[in-house]
């Protein structure tokens, strides 16, 4: 299970772009996320007539590990771990798992 998925709010810890806040627009793989105007560079692009694209600068966002971000927790203001928590579902006998935040337990609403 992965700890941070899309659309949740991170801030990112170490960097360049440390303290920056974001929402996780995609997974690119198991441990790398895009996140909205975090690691924005300048990209040199040809024209290609044949797309119909014109060249010139353009800024795109480049993908970050996941450990240099964290969850941003609304209730405290401040960035947070995120903790596993094992339930039992009575009726169907099923393991459910849930996001919780380790500071204060609460869930996480994603």
């Amino acid at each position: 299970m992965n700890k941070i998925r899309k659309g949740d709010q991170v801030i990112v810890t170490t960097g360049r772009d440390k303290g920056k806040r974001g929402t996780v627009t995609r997974r690119v793989d198991d441990q790398h996320i895009v996140v909205e105007g975090v690691n924005v560079v300048k990209k040199h692009v040809k024209p290609n007539p044949l797309k119909g694209t014109t060249g010139g600068v353009v800024d795109k966002t480049l993908p970050i590990h996941q450990s240099n971000v964290a969850i941003w927790n609304a209730a405290t203001g401040k960035a947070d771990r995120v903790g596993i928590k094992l339930g039992r579902d009575p009726k169907t006998n099923k393991v459910t798992r849930t996001r919780i935040y380790k500071s204060s337990g609460q869930d996480i609403k994603a």
